[in-house]
């Protein structure tokens, strides 16, 4: 085996074992991505699931948006309707990740919507988050 072979053989190892240990972040993944943490957040998310426990509350998140941006700027947004009467509710801020990028933490305006949330899949179409409190997850998707 020449020098090059050597080198190369070590490469793909050094390589294989990295994707298969160091790369994967968040409970459910995703194992590897090339894309930031930072361009995967930055999207227009609604609720497709929610999970109180073992209980969907999917319904209580049906009208929910929120926008988060690469400049780490935040709007969420919520229409209700009562009725023939409907209102909406947005409110702008920020977000973060703290905790070594683990933790996804949303600031507000309206300081009743602030949380702070656990990131349990980050993928380009897909963030799953959870309470640090109560244990809601939430499963959004794109808009």
């Amino acid at each position: 085996m020449n020098m090059i072979s050597i080198q190369r053989t070590l490469l793909i190892a050094l390589a294989a074992t990295m994707l298969s240990t160091g790369c994967k972040k968040y409970e459910d993944g995703p194992a590897f991505s090339l894309r930031s943490k930072k361009e995967r957040i930055a999207n227009t998310w609604r609720v497709e699931q929610a999970l109180n426990g073992s209980q969907d509350v999917t319904s209580d998140f049906d009208q929910y948006e929120l926008q988060m941006l690469t400049s780490g700027n935040a709007t969420l947004s919520a229409l209700y309707v009562l009725g023939e009467a409907s209102f909406e509710l947005q409110t702008n801020g920020t977000w973060s990740l703290e905790n070594s990028k683990e933790d996804l933490v949303l600031d507000f305006e309206n300081n009743d919507a602030d949380e702070t949330y656990e990131i349990l899949r980050l993928k380009e179409d897909e963030l799953w988050l959870r309470t640090m409190d109560n244990g809601l997850e939430l499963h959004l998707i794109p808009r």
